[in-house]
């Protein structure tokens, strides 16, 4: 059982992780941006560290400012949460230099699987389908556009490290592929440190179902059964 665990992001599942500490006897640690210093993340963790100004490539996704926050509360876990740096593989990579215990997956099973690039192309490799479209991530909008008169408009501009719906613009035609693709940069490298892109054909009124799996360190998995996320869709 850990001591202490440092939570790495706010808001509600900041809340919801130190709830669950106190419930099995573990000590918490907030962090935060000069913004949120009075978040009720902030007033209801045991400690509480300030990572930095309120950009989160500055303090939410700043990990040397967040692992020598584990360091100086002697924190010998972190938890990330969602979003942010919960599927970084060179965070979790520097969790374990440093030795502490990272709440989530492997660093070997987030490169394969956190980047959604990559994930592409680990479920093309099992077999399994996928939507037509870039093979990995578009460093030019003139490629982008090449591939989409292939696949046929509409497409989606999606950030390969995204999550939520960030850093994703649809674009039914080459004028607005060109408008779009710097807007959807800027907006993944703002929300994750990352402005890698690529490109799908669109889905339009599609059902978002997803299927929850968690496993532990001993090799133990099982699935939590299926889940419509459709209304938490942004496109």
């Amino acid at each position: 059982m850990f001591k202490k665990i440092l939570i790495a992001n706010r808001g509600e599942i900041a809340l919801r992780i130190i709830r669950t500490c106190r419930e099995i006897g573990v000590k918490s640690v907030a962090v935060y941006s000069t913004a949120d210093k009075e978040s009720l993340h902030v007033t209801y963790a045991d400690e509480a560290v300030c990572i930095g100004p309120p950009e989160s490539g500055e303090s939410y996704l700043k990990m040397s400012n967040i692992i020598a926050a584990a360091e100086i509360t002697n924190a010998d876990a972190i938890h990330p949460g969602y979003g942010f740096l919960a599927e970084n593989a060179k965070f979790s990579k520097l969790c374990e230099e440093h030795g502490i215990k990272f709440i989530g997956a492997s660093p070997e099973m987030i490169a394969r699987m956190g980047d959604k690039a990559t994930a592409k192309a680990t479920m093309k490799e099992a077999g399994i389908p996928t939507i037509p479209g870039s093979e990995g991530i578009v460093d030019t909008v003139e490629e982008a556009a090449k591939i989409a008169e292939d696949i046929g408009y509409p497409v989606m501009i999606k950030a390969t490290a995204g999550g939520g719906g960030k850093g994703m613009r649809a674009a039914y035609n080459k004028e607005e592929l060109e408008e779009n693709w710097d807007k959807a940069k800027k907006e993944s490298h703002a929300n994750f440190g990352d402005d890698g892109l690529y490109l799908e054909k669109l889905i339009e009124e599609p059902h978002h179902i997803e299927i929850q799996v968690v496993g532990d360190s001993t090799g133990k998995a099982c699935h939590l059964s299926e889940r419509d996320c459709s209304i938490q869709r942004r496109h």
